[in-house]
């Protein structure tokens, strides 16, 4: 009786604290439109008068590429300089582009830090350290009102704080934009040796970009972007800042010689020496769900980028390839899929294996509707934990070690002609629930590459997952495994999984999750 009692003091206690303070005295900012005249605008003129009303695409698919073009652009921005993130890992790549922004601030460009609260859950100290430089200002999305007891307050107010900001955009002087899948983490850069995501970005330059600068102050300015320092009630001490300045500093300095700062280091000195980036051009089109999405009911698709996507009346004529890493398409979506392939239509997904992702509980969500698809006449892969084949040992190592391979990308290509890229998974949650923004880009050069470096790879990267006649007169699914040489094994079970996997996933699959996953 005394362990509930004091149980049910602690909740009241956590209610009672759980207010977010008053954003009265919260100072609305925009992005600067007079930036024309910074080194990118100059940079970026007189192609983008060559193409006029057209976007500059440059696709990231590399690691180390994409964290790359993230500093390269921190560092020349002059003006303004704007990062939106669902995930900031305090790790090396993390603090790498930390120092970058903090150069950026101390260079007197001004810089706005929007982050996710639950998922980049990052340190509340730091954070008020950060703000207190003169030039930079941090905001959290939609945060735990109580910051001492943060795991218990998301748990006490879960139907609020279950609604999250998935986006991830990087602005610099309202000229150039870096949109995709990647967090800024280790793992989205080839750094960690536990996991490496196989991701997707855009660098984007032209009219589309004062559209992303929008869509940012749409979310900076909401109702739900709380800064930092009204969340804690004070300001950082005066110290802090020196503080945490003087540990990142150690920390990067004793990374220096490590093997991917070298590389990081060396490849950084040939993108500067060639002075030119291929870009490809097109039309855009930014599609981005509106912040109070998180404050409606799943259902309403008010101001929802899925209600944009399909107001796009997107039709391939030939083909439709989709990637997504956690990809559950409920049967709304497998009727969509089959009439497209009713008519022709071939379409591929590639998507997790339950061996590859980092979601159990999404793969027992797709499972359910793989059956369906394959009867719908989908072509279907999913990727392998290590994305290469069994005979080829050598690939199983990472440049800087053993790495597990996750899919992480968010994009749909159109006829190879046509392409969408961003944070938008095909599940229940990036559709209702989360937040998230992307950009279609009417690119066939864009679309052809990515079409094109799948599909050469696909069998290699990825189980092809197939019905087969079982010899009773149904049908058993079977994943077709093709080594370098081209030989193929049928596998009659999920691979690379134990029994014990299975059948927690089988029993993921009964509980009715669905809507959160």
């Amino acid at each position: 009786m005394k362990l509930r009692s004091w149980l049910i003091a602690l909740t009241l206690l956590m209610t009672a604290c759980a207010s977010l303070p008053p954003q009265s005295a919260r100072v609305q900012t925009h992005a600067l439109t007079d930036t024309a005249n910074t080194r990118l605008g100059a940079a970026f003129a007189s192609s983008e008068a060559a193409h006029p009303g057209d976007n500059a695409f440059h696709l990231l698919i590399d690691g180390m590429d994409a964290l790359i073009a993230r500093v390269i652009l921190s560092e020349r921005a002059e003006r303004t300089l704007d990062l939106q993130y669902y995930i900031w890992h305090d790790d090396l790549t993390g603090r790498e582009m930390a120092a970058s922004i903090m150069r950026a601030a101390d260079r007197g460009v001004r810089v706005r830090l929007l982050l996710d609260d639950l998922g980049t859950n990052a340190d509340d100290q730091f954070l008020l350290a950060l703000a207190s430089h003169p030039n930079v200002q941090v905001r959290l999305f939609n945060p735990v009102a109580n910051r001492t007891f943060k795991r218990l307050g998301s748990a006490v107010e879960f139907f609020r704080v279950n609604r999250r900001m998935h986006n991830k955009a990087l602005i610099a002087d309202n000229q150039a934009a870096i949109l995709g899948g990647r967090n800024i983490g280790d793992e989205y850069f080839g750094a960690s040796s536990t996991v490496s995501f196989g991701d997707l970005d855009v660098l984007v330059h032209g009219p589309v970009v004062r559209e992303v600068s929008s869509a940012f102050d749409l979310y900076w300015n909401s109702d739900a972007a709380y800064p930092i320092e009204n969340l804690m009630g004070r300001k950082a001490d005066p110290d802090a800042l020196a503080g945490y300045r003087e540990k990142l500093d150690a920390y990067l300095l004793s990374e220096q010689h490590s093997p991917y700062v070298a590389q990081v280091r060396e490849r950084l000195a040939t993108v500067i020496q060639a002075h030119d980036t291929a870009f490809s051009w097109g039309k855009a089109t930014l599609l981005y769900d509106d912040p109070a999405k998180i404050t409606r009911a799943p259902g309403d698709t008010e101001g929802h980028l899925m209600s944009q996507f399909k107001a796009l009346n997107l039709e391939p004529d030939t083909e439709l390839l989709i990637v997504s890493p956690y990809f559950v398409p409920r049967k709304e979506g497998v009727r969509w899929l089959r009439s497209m392939t009713s008519r022709g239509v071939r379409v591929t997904v590639l998507t997790n294996s339950l061996a590859a992702t980092d979601v159990a509980a999404v793969h027992a969500g797709y499972q359910r509707y793989r059956k369906a698809m394959l009867e719908a006449g989908v072509t279907l892969y999913e990727l392998k934990p290590v994305a290469s084949t069994k005979d080829d040992k050598a690939a199983k190592k990472s440049t800087f070690g053993s790495s597990k391979a996750s899919l992480h990308a968010k994009t749909y290509v159109f006829d190879r002609k046509r392409i969408f890229i961003g944070s938008m998974n095909l599940d229940p949650r990036s559709v209702e629930l989360n937040t998230e923004i992307g950009v279609y880009c009417e690119s066939e050069a864009a679309a052809s590459q990515v079409a094109d470096a799948i599909g050469s790879n696909i069998d290699r990267i990825a189980w092809r997952v197939e019905l087969r006649d079982d010899g009773n007169g149904g049908t058993r699914m079977v994943w077709i495994d093709t080594n370098a040489q081209g030989d193929t094994t049928v596998l009659d079970k999920e691979p690379d999984v134990s029994g014990l996997k299975r059948a927690g996933i089988w029993m993921l699959g009964l509980l009715p999750i669905e809507s959160q996953l």
